[in-house]
């Protein structure tokens, strides 16, 4: 297969650079598939250039403009939903179907920012005062640096920068290096739709040579990043020394709990899908499942022969179920946490290994994994492992489930599964997440539905629905005296 080189935005021109950057096939990754620039901290300046001067005009457009701009993009995603579902699958080797999700889902964000430019952009407030009325505005905050992972490469800047870009913001949007080309293509079809140049720009290239430049300029005004807890925390504490505000949406150890009256076929289905779809490279992810005693062993059987029935490949494969994780590192550090789970007393209920079928030799597959005979004590109930593994544990109640799920230091998303009404609701109450279910997975999809979790997965700014408008926005109080 040849190697695509691939340019990168900046300043409304697609640019190349003398270095590049190799972006491999989990799939297989003998050989490239594609090339990127490998920008300098020059070019990240020029960047940034073109970012602020992006901003002054965007800030001026009409919201009825910009929203015109975001339905076109959303369009062209729509319309280019199969190649651009395939280098999705090509980079990070999610199935197609997961795939072609994610395109859909990221023409959803710019479809509902869009619809979101043409609201109210502030309240009237009565003055104390005579003949005095008050205002409170809400207006962009600026340059805003989005850094985006590999799981969802292409749905994280579209969770992003179609709020940004709706608030009349400009963005410059900095990719995983492992998967850059889901971004060049969301970029693409936002400046096919005529975003104007500099609004929208990506840094592509290796990180350890650019950071300083990409994370110190003083024409950032806001940082928003999605990613692991260490790198979360060493950005929130850089740019509150310089007080600028961060979003981080970081890490999860998130639980689904099953009581003895669930449909517990469903419960396993949704499990499933929630723990081994996208290789469990979703920060949502189910890692922990705790079951009700008295229905524990004929939970864990059925759980067992739906795993058993999962078939690891190619994303492009039919038939697939289960994807590579995205890089040989990746897959040796889901197998090392596998390993300490077994030298610290775990049992492998099943998969825990790689995949010796003919054709899977050169992807970096893991089989999906169960392992029981956990305890709290055991690092892989504390650490997020992303990647096709979950622990299953037996609690002797709600009660009991509750606390367990809250023994973590993570309170992203949970699950119960319950015909009982009382149950489902002390649940809610009582866990200690962002996002809670109750008879379907643990997830954060929905556009207009907030999403982001308690302590440590992430900031208090939330992501999507109107509350991300929250982050991108600042508030400004007016007050206007008239009449003599």
């Amino acid at each position: 297969m040849p190697v695509q080189q691939m340019e990168t935005l900046s300043g409304g021109r697609w640019v190349g650079a003398d270095a590049w950057v190799d972006v491999f096939d989990p799939a297989d990754v003998r050989a490239p598939v594609a090339r990127v620039p490998a920008l300098t901290a020059e070019d990240v300046r020029k960047v940034y250039d073109a970012a602020e001067s992006g901003f002054v005009g965007w800030r001026a457009t009409s919201p009825f403009e910009r929203a015109r701009v975001l339905f076109r993009a959303a369009a062209l995603l729509r319309e280019r939903v199969t190649e651009v579902a395939a280098v999705v699958v090509r980079e990070n080797g999610k199935t197609s179907a997961e795939a072609r999700g994610e395109t859909e889902k990221a023409a959803d964000f710019l479809e509902y920012y869009a619809s979101m430019a043409r609201s109210g952009y502030g309240t009237l407030l009565h003055d104390v005062r005579p003949r005095t009325r008050a205002e409170v505005r809400r207006e962009p905050v600026g340059v805003v640096l989005a850094i985006t992972p590999w799981n969802d490469p292409l749905l994280t800047p579209a969770r992003k920068l179609a709020p940004a870009l709706a608030a009349g913001n400009a963005v410059v949007l900095k990719p995983a290096t492992e998967t850059p080309g889901p971004a060049l293509e969301f970029a693409r079809a936002l400046d096919d739709a005529g975003i104007p140049p500099g609004v929208v720009n990506v840094v592509t290239g290796r990180t350890s040579q650019i950071s300083d430049a990409l994370l110190e300029d003083p024409r950032i005004a806001a940082v928003t990043f999605t990613g692991g807890n260490e790198v979360g925390e060493r950005l929130r504490v850089r740019m509150a020394a310089r007080n600028v505000r961060f979003q981080g949406e970081l890490g999860g150890k998130n639980a689904s709990v099953v009581l003895a009256d669930a449909d517990l076929d469903a419960a396993a289905d949704a499990v499933v899908l929630a723990s081994f779809g996208q290789a469990g490279q979703r920060c949502t992810a189910t890692s922990r499942v705790l079951v009700e005693r008295s229905v524990f062993e004929r939970f864990a059987g059925i759980l067992r022969g739906k795993v058993a029935a999962l078939r690891v490949g190619p994303g492009d494969h039919p038939g697939t179920s289960v994807c590579p994780v995205v890089s040989p590192a990746h897959r040796e550090s889901v197998l090392a946490a596998i390993a300490l789970a077994v030298k610290q007393g775990a049992r492998i209920e099943i998969g825990g290994d790689v995949p010796d079928e003919e054709g899977l030799a050169h992807g970096c597959y893991v089989r999906p994994t169960i392992l029981a005979d956990v305890t709290p004590e055991m690092d892989i109930w504390r650490h997020e492992v992303f990647g096709p593994v979950v622990v299953l544990r037996p609690v002797e109640g709600l009660d009991a489930a509750i606390a367990e799920v809250n023994d973590s230091d993570f309170g992203l998303a949970a699950a119960v599964f319950t015909r009982r009404l009382d149950a489902a609701h002390r649940f809610a109450d009582g866990v200690e997440c962002g996002q809670v279910a109750v008879n379907t997975t643990t997830s954060g999809w929905d556009v207009h539905q907030p999403f982001g979790g308690f302590r440590d997965s992430g900031s208090p700014f939330k992501e999507q629905g109107t509350e991300a408008l929250r982050f991108y926005t600042r508030v400004k109080t007016v007050a206007i005296r008239f009449g003599a």
